[in-house]
């Protein structure tokens, strides 16, 4: 026990230190950075979960009433406990890929230990990823904007400004990720404990005005609304599942902070604080039904309710800047992984690889949540279409999950489903509730997700058919290391060459060409074939490996994680690659640029053809995304059959 303890924490230190986060000087400052990355979404949900919640159960006429309440507050009080407490904390913390969470970290664990139905496998986290994309626009708009309503409240005159303050708001935010977020995770954690403290406070003065309120942790109360209500019941489910949507959380940060830190921080400060909350929202609203307007704020004392409403932005602000910089790390992952085609990433800190940037995937989730503000314009509006993705990337996590422990972790079949099928069954159900309101504004992160998941199949199956189209048409390369032994024909020039290829044993399209033009060759010739590990880092020193075919060629491979760095130079010159000094001025990359078109008998169809050739056209420059010197970079084109 104390081994796995041991590795475990140099796991954390270790992600920590890649992420940019400071360096901690006790397990408490850890618990207090997850505190204001990881519980940012969840711990605002109880600005609108519960409001929204009850207005579903009371239907169009119904009227605020013990059962009501009672039973709302059981159902949020026993789905923090199963959904986010049993299924993230203790379980799926424990399904790290080396120290890393999220979607696409659990399907490469899956894919590892995969059996016969491993091709469900990537669709399965293709699904998860997409569905991720529409949570990461609408988590901004409906935080934000519930944050901003409050001001409605401290007085009418603001009520023509929430919508153009909210967009202010977002624009900022989004224009604000170029300068990188380590300055202002540093704030993150104090200001979201000083959050969680108020929802704590807050909620503890009202249940003590309405002690009775203690009893709806009772589970039959939710049992007995659920079978006494039908369809309502269900919809009401759908608006109960707003207290969870920040559970994915947990697992996706995991590589930030480590596991017990981030359990630490839930069971102490994180949980407790939300079941006083809500508790106390409900003993509220049964003393006061007119405070069904909006019983967060309202909760309040008057003379707390503008410092509450700013402090409400600032963690909203907060919830919305973990989305959009998970958003960059899937992003990121996925284009590791070949999911997505190369995109600009930028480093926002010279020392660490966990701040990134992505323009092109920044821009697309502003205006996108833009849009949503614009045509739901209220946070209400808004609650119809969120739960969906959430649920939906849940039913994805459990059945992945279902993998791991199986094939992974070598659970007996009895215990894997025991265990793990109840909790398929409670997502299966939320997802089902939610589906209930694709009509209400469901529709969008569905349209979303399934846009962005089209974009992956079709450009994993596009470049797989390319790769088999260029092997069966290549020419092996030790066939052309022999013939060019036996050549007098090509002259030798002094330098190093470095040629790009996809197929580890056939000669580079753009090798060929150069030869077939120039009719030259470098002293040193090295042929890179990039290899993408499931993992998330390869080590330094394990990151290249050379093989010598002859005076002059050799073979690099070159192995990546999906959250490593790509400079290829710099790994080149770490490696020393058997005492050759890999100089930039000394040096030529030599890149080929295919020009698409498509076959008669092509694997893909019309459309699926031109979205290839069009994400392709729009992906990033292969010497930016390797970050090769720009003046040391020759790219040699050539046509390619689709």
């Amino acid at each position: 026990m104390t081994t796995t303890q041991t590795a475990s924490g140099d796991e954390d230190a270790a992600a920590i230190h890649r992420h940019g986060l400071a360096r901690p000087s006790s397990f408490l400052v850890l618990a207090l950075g997850s505190i204001g990355v990881v519980y940012g979404d969840i711990g605002t949900s109880p600005i609108y979960a519960f409001r929204e919640a009850i207005k579903a159960a009371m239907g169009e006429n119904g009227t605020v009433s013990q059962p009501i309440v009672f039973g709302i507050l059981s159902l949020m009080i026993w789905a923090l406990i199963l959904v986010v407490t049993v299924k993230y904390v203790l379980i799926m913390l424990n399904a790290d890929n080396r120290g890393e969470g999220g979607i696409l970290s659990l399907m490469a664990v899956a894919q590892r230990g995969r059996g016969k139905f491993f091709i469900v496998i990537p669709i399965l986290g293709m699904i998860g990823a997409a569905l991720f994309y529409g949570d990461a626009m609408i988590t901004p708009a409906i935080s934000v904007l519930s944050a901003v309503e409050g001001l409605s409240l401290v007085t009418k005159t603001f009520d023509p400004y929430i919508l153009p303050i909210t967009l202010l708001i977002i624009v900022v935010l989004f224009a604000a990720q170029s300068y990188g977020t380590a300055k202002v995770a540093q704030l993150f954690g104090p200001i979201t404990l000083i959050w969680f403290g108020v929802l704590a406070v807050s909620g503890f003065t009202h249940i003590l005005q309405y002690p009775a309120i203690l009893q709806s942790a009772n589970p039959i109360h939710g049992f007995n609304f659920m079978m006494s209500n039908g369809k309502l019941g269900l919809l009401t489910a759908g608006a109960v599942f707003l207290v969870v949507t920040g559970g994915e959380a947990l697992y996706a940060d995991l590589g930030h902070f480590g596991k017990n830190p981030i359990r630490y921080a839930w069971f102490v400060v994180v949980l407790p604080s939300l079941l006083l909350n809500y508790l106390g929202q409900g003993a509220l609203l049964l003393n006061n039904p007119a405070a069904l307007e909006n019983p967060f704020f309202i909760m309040m004392p008057q003379w707390a309710l503008l410092p509450v409403v700013i402090l409400a932005t600032a963690a909203t602000i907060i919830a919305s800047q973990a989305v959009i910089t998970g958003a960059f790390s899937l992003t990121r992952q996925a284009i590791q992984l070949g999911l997505l085609p190369r995109m600009q990433v930028l480093f926002t800190s010279a020392s660490t690889s966990g701040q990134i940037y992505l323009p092109q995937v920044n821009w697309m989730v502003m205006v996108g949540v833009i849009l949503l503000v614009l045509a739901f314009k209220s946070s209400s509006s808004l609650a119809a279409a969120y739960g969906i993705a959430v649920s939906g990337t849940m039913v994805v996590t459990t059945i992945l999950a279902m993998f791991v422990v199986r094939n992974r972790w070598k659970w007996s079949y009895p215990a894997t489903y025991a265990v793990l099928l109840p909790l398929l069954a409670i997502d299966v159900s939320f997802l089902g509730a939610n589906s209930l309101k694709v009509a209400e504004g469901g529709w969008v992160p569905l349209t979303i997700g399934g846009a962005i998941f089209a974009a992956m199949w079709v450009w994993r199956k596009g470049v797989l058919q390319i790769r088999n189209s260029i092997k069966k048409s290549a020419l092996p390369l030790k066939t052309l290391v022999e013939s060019l032994k036996k050549s007098a024909s090509v002259q030798r020039v002094k330098g190093t060459a470095v040629y790009f290829t996809s197929q580890r044993d056939n000669a580079p399209t753009a090798l060929l060409h150069s030869l077939k033009h120039f009719k030259v060759l470098h002293e040193n010739n090295f042929i890179l074939n990039l290899e993408l590990a499931d993992v998330p880092y390869v080590e330094e020193g394990k990151q290249i490996q050379l093989t010598k075919l002859a005076d002059g060629f050799w073979t690099v491979n070159a192995k990546f994680g999906y959250l490593d760095s790509t400079d290829i130079p710099k790994a080149l010159r770490r490696s020393k690659c058997g005492g050759l000094a890999f100089e930039d001025m000394q040096t030529t990359y030599f890149l080929s640029r295919r020009s698409l078109q498509r076959a008669k008998t092509s694997e893909l169809s019309a459309w699926q053809s031109l979205l290839f050739v069009t994400l392709s056209r729009n992906a990033d420059d292969a010497s930016r995304y390797f970050q090769l010197p720009a003046d040391r970079v020759v790219e040699i084109g050539s046509r390619q059959e689709l």
